[in-house]
């Protein structure tokens, strides 16, 4: 059976991925974690002046936290783990009452690379934000999280189309819209649903996010149960193990060497090009004003990113046992054997061998293994975390990621094992030393 320690991390692990079936419940997740340990959140609009100890800023479905050691210099390095918070899914429009032929449906857009089987015969839920008409005419946010069987993409039935299983592909725009109820549609119905939810008043509502998640809880896989599996561990995974490490960075007996963050950005799956994403300023405007904040001038910005390390975690492919073939042959992870280090020369992956020296020391510091991971060339591979972040703040940065099969599917899988060795690894990279 699974060691204590490892299912321990995976059991919070799986609460967490419950709780947050959307990025905005991702980042609501990770704050009140951070609350319970100490950290508290500051506003864009207050004045930073002097703070120290567990700080967070959050921008919709973004988190930037952070760690200020007593008496750290203001030119101290940083150690920072970037992460992503959205995950593929189907996303509601915002003329979302349609139907055909005697059916109410809910019209959705493909956020991401959907592999869109996946989606098919499922219970859906939905979840997301309201914006609400707020005093003085200022809006305000409001979750929802509606973990009902409310809708469902109805397969076609293999008697009306033979040629199911012969790798047909579903037709994006025509054949993905929910169904939920009998009758012709009826304008506001959705929106209806959804404010009740939340207990406000369809009037108030002037805009939403709102996506689609399967509500089959997260759970275990496997002959002893070795295997996660669950939606969204895509990024959320990764999230965690930051959150964990972090947390555990600032509450250890021992105080960082350095600024420990944690970047939890939106959007990556759509190329982070949002003012949310790892495209957008929003990490570097955040650290830097961290620096001015503790008194510290240009000369000491440079310093702290000179000495700066990032390690951009997002989940990596496991070597698949009925496609062998569409792996490297010299380069297959598999579940339960560490996460991998991505490397790809052509910067698909930001990893280089300074970054992955840095790592793979921490990684012997924690006890925890690791694996090399290169795609197949004739594959495109990549993310837009690492390469970004490191061309932006221009810091030594490697690409990691626990290993796993049916990436961006609804529903995915990982070793029980590898999230925790990952947050095992991070916790070591924060504290230094």
């Amino acid at each position: 059976m699974t060691p204590a320690p490892h299912r321990s991390h995976t059991d919070d692990l799986l609460s967490f991925i419950a709780a947050s079936p959307s990025p905005y419940h991702v980042v609501a997740s990770a704050a009140q974690r951070l609350e319970k340990a100490g950290f508290r959140e500051l506003r864009g609009t207050e004045d930073w002046t002097g703070a120290t100890g567990g700080l967070f800023v959050s921008r919709a479905g973004a988190l930037i936290a952070w760690y200020v050691p007593e008496d750290a210099p203001a030119h101290t390095p940083f150690r920072i783990v970037g992460t992503h918070t959205d995950s593929p899914n189907l996303r509601i429009k915002p003329a979302p009452d349609t139907g055909t032929s005697g059916w109410r449906q809910i019209g959705v857009e493909i956020y991401g690379g959907v592999p869109l089987n996946t989606w098919l015969d499922r219970d859906l839920g939905i979840s997301g934000r309201l914006a609400l008409r707020g005093p003085d005419g200022v809006p305000r946010s409001r979750l929802v999280q509606i973990d009902e069987p409310l809708l469902r993409v109805p397969q076609l039935a293999i008697h009306l189309d033979r040629s199911v299983n012969e790798g047909v592909a579903l037709d994006r725009q025509r054949h993905i819209a929910p169904i939920w109820a009998l009758g012709d549609p009826r304008e506001g119905e959705l929106l209806s649903r959804v404010a009740a939810a939340a207990g406000e008043d369809p009037a108030d509502v002037l805009g939403w996010d709102l996506m689609l998640h399967d509500i089959q809880p997260p759970g275990y896989l496997g002959l002893d149960r070795e295997f996660v599996v669950a939606s969204r561990l895509d990024n959320q995974v990764s999230v965690h193990a930051g959150v964990t490490a972090l947390v555990d960075a600032a509450t250890g007996a021992t105080q960082p060497g350095f600024i420990p963050v944690l970047a939890a950005f939106d959007h990556e799956e759509v190329g982070s090009g949002s003012e949310t994403g790892a495209q957008s300023p929003l990490l570097e405007r955040i650290l830097s004003r961290s620096v001015s904040a503790r008194g510290g001038s240009d000369e000491d910005w440079s310093r702290a990113l000179a000495g700066a390390f990032c390690v951009s975690a997002d989940m990596a492919h496991a070597v698949h046992p009925n496609y062998s073939e569409r792996h490297d042959p010299d380069h297959r992870p598999l579940p339960n054997g560490g996460p991998t280090i991505k490397v790809n020369v052509n910067q698909r992956y930001a990893t280089d061998s300074t970054g992955i020296a840095l790592f793979r020391a921490a990684a012997e510091r924690a006890g925890a293994p690791w694996q090399p991971f290169v795609s197949n060339n004739a594959m495109p591979c990549g993310t837009s975390i690492g390469p970004l972040t490191a061309a932006r703040l221009g810091v030594t940065t490697v690409d990691v990621g626990v290993p796993g099969l049916s990436m961006h599917s609804a529903r995915e899988l990982c070793g029980v094992r590898d999230p925790g060795h990952l947050a095992a690894i991070l916790t070591t990279i924060m504290v230094g030393d």
